[in-house]
Formats: structure tokens, sequence, C-alpha cells
């Protein structure tokens, strides 16, 4: 378990140990010194600053927890234990399904088609109560209905995922493809058509806007057209997620209008219409997240990957590294070597499967079985790769969570 934060506790440390990276990656390194193979771990303390700083962008808005940015309980529920973090946002229904059995204020944050785990939860009320589907097509809950028949099942909640990219002039779509509704009169018809559906209750809405809360504003190049696009983006998602939910709340009595990520709190929590903001990755800080004006999160997972051999005098080969993340296969999807300073992989090997060459100036002075300290790009799929994080609080080790995968979960 996670060691606990003070419910006194209402603003980020002051401390920052992070801020000096000689000092705080020997100490991660000195808490770890007694153990073997890959390591991955957690600093509780940048876990903490994280933690309260999300609450302090949010500006009052309860923050839902995107569970998939995380897939460690002890995190999740550290987190939830918080004021001002609310709910879970879930990735796959069977996930929802087994943290349902703790929590009871899950929101799946993508559509389902698991026949399997769709007739689990409408075999079980109170499965069913605690847990919202995520719908953007009535085709949706035919498939629902085909499981298990209005008659036969328990309510199911469901939410409607409305699409947030922006549609810009020129330049056309702008952000992910996600939902196929984007207008008012689209969500109102989608709407209408869930109310008039025997055994469905509609119960929210969500826009993620990741045009603006998954893209970095201060990486140096273009820094200046991506700023434009946000505040022009921002603007038309503001009138138009108005206008949505004006509609929708004429057609339902809705419990909560989701919005946002770790990127976005400030503007998302400043729209009127919003009742919740969604944030996970912001709490373990990938290196994607680095990129950003408005935050600068603590990195505080990482992994040490030891020294088997050395090719040449400068390049260092770690055992393993190569824990890719998804989204476009470009260098930014790669770990991020972080300590030793200088090092980074080769060009025509990248991060390997087995093995992962490093080259620089820092790799003279490595030595068979020193470690080499690396950040995941993105904050939760790190979680798949290892059974547990250690977690550790400047030089000492002060326990460890089981992730997913050591709880003999594999759900995506």
């Amino acid at each position: 378990m996670l060691p606990p934060t003070p419910a006194s506790a209402a603003a980020p440390a002051t401390a920052e140990p992070w801020r000096d990276p000689a000092t705080s990656w020997r100490e991660r390194t000195a808490a770890i010194a007694g153990l073997s193979g890959p390591v991955a771990a957690i600093d509780v303390d940048a876990l903490r600053y994280n933690a309260f700083d999300l609450v302090v962008r949010s500006s009052g808005v309860p923050i839902r927890v995107a569970s998939k940015s995380i897939r460690v309980r002890d995190v999740l529920d550290a987190a939830l234990a918080l004021p001002g973090y609310r709910g879970i946002l879930a990735f796959t229904l069977p996930e929802a399904l087994w943290l349902a059995e703790t929590h009871d204020d899950i929101v799946l944050g993508y559509p389902t088609v698991d026949r399997a785990a769709l007739a689990t939860l409408a075999a079980d009320a109170e499965a069913a109560s605690r847990i919202a589907l995520m719908v953007d097509d009535l085709a949706q809950l035919d498939l629902v209905d085909a499981v298990a028949a209005p008659a036969s099942r328990a309510e199911i909640r469901v939410a409607i995922d409305a699409d947030a990219s922006w549609r810009a002039p020129v330049l056309g779509h702008i952000g992910v493809r996600r939902s196929p509704v984007h207008d008012a009169a689209e969500v109102a018809r989608l709407a209408r058509g869930i109310a008039r559906r025997p055994g469905f209750r509609l119960v929210g809405l969500m826009m993620y806007e990741a045009q603006i809360a998954g893209q970095p504003d201060d990486t140096g190049s273009g820094d200046a057209v991506i700023r434009w696009m946000q505040r022009r983006s921002g603007q038309e998602l503001l009138d138009r997620r108005g206008a949505i939910v004006a509609a929708l709340r004429e057609i339902a009595p809705v419990e909560f209008v989701n919005g946002g990520g770790t990127g976005s709190l400030e503007s998302t929590a400043s729209d009127l219409a919003v009742t919740e903001t969604t944030a996970g990755s912001g709490l373990l800080a990938g290196h994607l997240f680095d990129g950003y004006r408005a935050f600068t999160p603590a990195p505080a997972a990482a992994f040490a990957l030891e020294v088997v051999r050395k090719p040449t005098p400068d390049i260092a080969t770690v055992l393993g590294g190569g824990w890719i993340a998804s989204g476009p296969p470009v260098a930014s999807r790669q770990p991020l070597p972080v300590w030793p300073e200088g090092l980074h992989t080769l060009g025509r090997e990248g991060a390997g499967e087995v093995q992962t060459p490093l080259q620089g100036e820092a790799a003279r002075g490595l030595r068979v079985g020193d470690r080499v300290w690396f950040r995941h790009a993105k904050s939760g799929e790190l979680a798949e790769r290892v059974d547990r994080y250690h977690l550790t609080s400047g030089d000492r080790l002060v326990g460890e969570a089981p992730t997913y995968r050591g709880e003999g979960k594999a759900f995506l």
C-alpha cells in the first residue's frame, strides 16, 4: 500500500527533490540497490505532489481518475481517498466489473461489445448500478439487448460520448477520431433514441478534447501554431458543449458532464457546463507530459535496467527496454533514458525487446551491473510490463504495489 497522506494536506509540498536530477535519481538508485533485474518504481513524494497539483489545476471541479493511465489499484485508491477526486473512468468492461467489487462510481470510457462481460453486467443489479456504459450509436444498445432482453436484466446506465474535435475551417478535422455525434442536434437525436429504449437510463455525457488535453504546447518547434489551434478550438468547444448540454438536459436529467484530461484541466474546469474533469496520466507522469506550459509534473514512475555489456567504450547495453507506448510509431513513443544524463538510443536499433544499446559520454562511466533509469512515454502502459511497482521515498524503499498484471489481470 502507499504510505498514507495526511488528510489535512491541501496543497503541493514545497520540497521538490526531483528538480535536482543528480540527487533525485541517485537516491532512487540507492533505494532499489538490494533489488535485482528490471525494477519499476514510484516515488511516493512525487506522486503525492502530482495528485495535489491536479486538484489545484482543476479548481474545485471533481476529478474522475482515468484507470488506463495507472493500472495499479493501490494508486487508484490512494488518489480517490483525497479530497478533489471522485469516481473512475475505466477502459474495458471486464476491468469495470472487477473494480466495481470495491468502487461504486465507474464510467466506462469507451464503447464495449464484450458479450460475456455484458451478460455479467446484465445479471448483476449491483454492478449495473455502479457502472455506466459509454455509447455513441444505437447499434451498441442493440447489442446489449441481444445479450439480455430488457425485461430479463437490470437497468443499464449509459453515457453519451460526443466528439470534441475541432472541425476547423480550411484545416478540417483536428483531434482524435472518436464519436460520430458532433453537434447538439446529433447528440439530442441519439439521446432521444436512448430515452425511448426500455432497460436503459441516460446518465451522463463525455467530451474529451484530445487536441487540447493531449497535445503539448511547449516543445519548441511549432508551439505558436499549436497554441493558436488550442485557443480557437477551446472557444468553439465552449460554445458547442454548452449547446449540447442544454439540449441534453431537456431530454434527461444527466448526472455528470465529463471533459478534459491531464493537459487541459484549467480550461476544461472553467467551462460551466462541465461537472467533472478526468485525469490519470498526470499522477505517474510519463514523459509525453513534459512539454506543457501550464504545469510541470514530477516524474513519479520510472524503471531501471541493468547494464549487461559494453560493445564500445561509449556504448552501454542494458537488458530489455523495448517498452514502447501506443500511438504513432515515432521516437516520442520510446522510453526515455534519463539517468545518467546524456544517454540516447541508437537510431538503427532504438529500444530493443531484449537489449537496448545506449550511447553517449555518460556511457563511458557505466560498468556491467550499473543501472540506467528510464521514463515510459505514457503513464499506464508501463504497468503492463511488470507485476509490481516498488515504492520509494528519497533513498528509502518504503513498500510495493501490485499492478493489474501482478494481480493476474490483463484487460487490453
